[in-house]
């Protein structure tokens, strides 16, 4: 929330993630590693850049455009919640933990959102925990972890919205139970498709004096979990 709101330039993390989230001894949470962080004004709309960032936490707009925002922050952070809640990985690749759970789909956010849609709320309860939880508390994550990953981004919460979710100072939103199958809102991707054209334009324009120019294919750099670019 500090990070989105509250400092003189919007900064957008862009590889939110549990392992860059560390704990002092108060178990108060830091999140660190900002080589992927980009500032950009309040209320600018931000330019398209190499997409970059870690699997099974980026935002599906994000992975298309190129365009990371608050609210691609925010996927990530509730792919983290969904981690922290059921124990899993955000992509399992691990076969063991995968017939743990029958019939469990390797994508942290689709998996649960089927428990959720099916009601089956402590299932997605990390087994370590031994059933030792409080159902109403891992509801409350659940819904909040699921509404931060819903997959068109005008949904999601802002950040300070989800502090005060989790505290109990606002009510968890109404999450769909079945996952909707839009990425994203087509008014969003017509902006976020506009905005792209126009910065080829510009590119076109500024290399007019040159021979030959060429735009730049959309890559996309991706982390793995032990932070090695792959």
């Amino acid at each position: 929330a500090y990070l989105h709101r509250e400092c003189e330039n919007q900064v957008i993390h862009r590889d939110v993630k549990s392992s860059n989230i560390m704990l002092d001894e108060n178990f108060n949470a830091k999140l660190g590693d900002f080589g992927l962080a980009r500032q950009i004004e309040h209320d600018k709309s931000p330019e398209a850049t190499v997409a970059a960032g870690t699997m099974g936490y980026l935002a599906p707009e994000y992975l298309l455009t190129g365009r990371a925002t608050e609210k691609t922050d925010v996927f990530s952070y509730g792919a983290v919640v969904l981690e922290v809640l059921t124990g899993r990985r955000p992509i399992e690749k691990d076969l063991n933990v995968q017939r743990q759970n029958v019939g469990a789909n390797p994508n942290l956010v689709e998996w649960v959102w089927g428990l959720y849609k099916e009601g089956k709320v402590s299932s997605a309860a990390d087994l370590r925990l031994e059933g030792k939880f409080d159902e109403g508390e891992m509801w409350r994550v659940m819904v909040v972890g699921l509404a931060c990953s819903h997959p068109d981004p005008d949904a999601r919460p802002t950040m300070r919205l989800v502090v005060q979710m989790l505290i109990g100072e606002a009510d968890v939103p109404a999450v769909p139970k079945s996952r909707p199958t839009m990425s994203f809102s087509t008014s969003h991707l017509l902006l976020s498709l506009q905005d792209t054209l126009s910065d080829c334009n510009t590119l076109a324009l500024n290399s007019s004096r040159s021979s030959s120019w060429s735009v730049p294919e959309h890559n996309v750099v991706i982390r793995s979990d032990d932070d090695h670019l792959v």
